[in-house]
């Protein structure tokens, strides 16, 4: 026979019926504090969620910002290599100018003495009256 069929006048259940009782005894005073802990995770999950989509978006607003000054440095560079070129060709004309002085004056010279000629005839033909194919031939003299 088993031990509980030897105690017959002792009631089964009752060692069943304690730890039932503890059981639920312990589920009622740890109810609330499991329910927080559950809260709390769930709150924990939900920040660190939010903590991590904030990173991200943290992250994607520096990646943006940095594309945007590397664009902005590039601009500039371009500028400034382009403003550089300007100035080279102007230095290198200024140079030729200086460097062909001789040629350049005596260009100038001959556009002003071309100029001058050009209109002193100008001048001349407008001044002369309508005249005959006779005395155009023989200067006016006839």
């Amino acid at each position: 026979m088993t031990e509980e069929n030897k105690r017959t006048n002792q009631k089964q259940s009752t060692g069943r019926a304690t730890q039932s009782k503890v059981r639920g005894a312990a589920d009622k005073a740890t109810a609330p504090a499991s329910q927080a802990a559950k809260g709390a995770a769930g709150k924990a999950g939900d920040a660190a969620s939010a903590a991590k989509s904030g990173a991200e978006r943290s992250a994607q607003t520096a990646r943006t910002a940095a594309q945007t000054a590397a664009k902005g440095v590039e601009a500039s560079r371009q500028a400034v290599a382009t403003a550089s070129g300007h100035v080279a060709a102007t230095a290198k004309t200024a140079w030729t100018v200086i460097a062909h002085r001789k040629l350049v004056a005596a260009g100038v010279g001959a556009g002003l003495t071309a100029l001058s000629a050009a209109s002193y005839a100008v001048g001349r033909r407008a001044e002369r009256g309508a005249h005959g194919p006779l005395t155009r031939l023989t200067g006016g003299r006839i």
